[in-house]
């Protein structure tokens, strides 16, 4: 394994450092209250750094996230290209990926993701698109009925990635068919409650193709993974290893933050950095940090290479939700009672770091989710041996 950037995800990856650097400020930041900032969007799009991913990999949007994630900038960044781009791109029928692609590069296509299984989304045949008893698999056009609570950057979003209660996924238009509701969470990450009755939708991908063994009974749980794994479960390791990635640029923000703090501060005729406690407890959030980058790289990496990362995905989902938040708690105990201050930028972090643990799942939900997996696999790896 080699995590070193190619030269382009290099060069992508300090221009998205100069441009979130120069545009998402505090004062813009908090000028833009719980919405997201359409200037610093357009600039991202402009500098064509959204619709570069598709060529820089998984591993070249992770490092484009940890630049997001070091100032929280508001941005619908990682959901459309994880749920609008990636997806697309990797499991959209040649049609799809004429159509789409351009918009989500230059920014008039949004995508965010509803494919967590929060809500029991059904789907059937829209009309004249199948007889009666026909597989599901059979028809492209469908419509959806069901609700998702929280969609993040469903306010945004011009299109949304939906995964039905048998897992196949569908993009959704954001019409006056879709009820959208605005939902504040922990971060300010524009969400709505996403409602759908008989809304008409796009089954990603060509008609017949298998959506998964896991199609056959919904469950709440991703299948044990294969060399080619479903649609579905490929989006979902994408989804949490890129937000993993999003969150070691979180933690690295907040500790940057408070280790300026701590060498300005002074206490008793020093800088609270020469204290060993503070020293200690900085160390601690820089080791978390490395974790979750490191394990977010792998899966990325593993991505790229076309090998198997459902359960590297998962790990770096662990790091992400356990580390992280220790860290961001970490940067704001080390500002003091400037900490405790809501408008403090580190503050931001902090929400930010919370909401990825919840967003990711948690990490004792995670962990019990990678330990099935493993499982699983070593049963499965055991029949074969077995067979053989």
């Amino acid at each position: 394994m080699d995590f070193t950037p190619t030269e382009e995800q290099a060069a992508a990856r300090d221009l998205a450092a100069r441009i979130f650097g120069d545009l998402a400020t505090p004062e813009r930041l908090t000028a833009a209250g719980t919405g997201s900032d359409p200037e610093l969007w357009k600039a991202l799009c402009a500098a064509g750094l959204v619709g570069a991913v598709e060529e820089l990999g998984l591993l070249g949007l992770v490092l484009l996230l940890e630049e997001q994630g070091r100032t929280t900038a508001q941005v619908p960044f990682a959901s459309t290209c994880v749920y609008g781009l990636l997806a697309v791109a990797a499991h959209g029928s040649p049609e799809q990926r004429a159509r789409l692609l351009p918009g989500i590069g230059d920014g008039s296509v949004v995508v965010c993701g509803a494919v967590s299984g929060q809500g029991g989304v059904r789907a059937r045949a829209a009309r004249g698109e199948r007889e009666e008893g026909e597989s599901q698999r059979a028809f492209t056009r469908g419509e959806l009925s069901g609700t998702v609570p929280v969609v993040p950057w469903l306010r945004d979003a011009t299109h949304v990635l939906v995964a039905d209660e048998q897992r196949g996924l569908w993009l959704v238009p954001v019409t006056d068919a879709v009820g959208v509701e605005a939902v504040e969470l922990t971060a300010p990450w524009a969400a709505g409650r996403l409602t759908l009755d008989g809304a008409p939708a796009e089954r990603l991908g060509a008609a017949g193709v298998d959506v998964g063994a896991e199609a056959q009974q919904p469950h709440s749980r991703p299948p044990t993974p294969t060399p080619t794994p479903s649609p579905y479960a490929d989006v979902l390791a994408t989804a949490r290893t890129a937000f993993a990635g999003l969150q070691a640029g979180v933690g690295a923000g907040s500790l940057a933050r408070a280790v300026a703090h701590v060498n300005a501060r002074e206490q008793f005729g020093r800088p609270l950095a020469t204290r060993q406690a503070v020293q200690l407890r900085a160390a601690d959030a820089h080791m978390d940090i490395e974790a979750i980058r490191v394990t977010a790289y792998e899966a990325a990496w593993r991505r790229d290479a076309g090998l198997p990362y459902a359960t590297h995905a998962l790990t770096a989902a662990w790091w992400a939700s356990e580390a992280g938040q220790r860290v961001v708690h970490t940067g704001q105990h080390l500002h003091g009672g400037a900490g405790a201050d809501l408008d403090h930028p580190v503050h931001r972090h902090f929400l930010w770091g919370r909401q990825l643990d919840a967003y990711l799942g948690g990490g004792g939900e995670v962990l019990q989710e990678l330990g099935e997996l493993i499982v699983s696999e070593e049963a499965e790896k055991e029949r074969e041996v077995g067979e053989g």
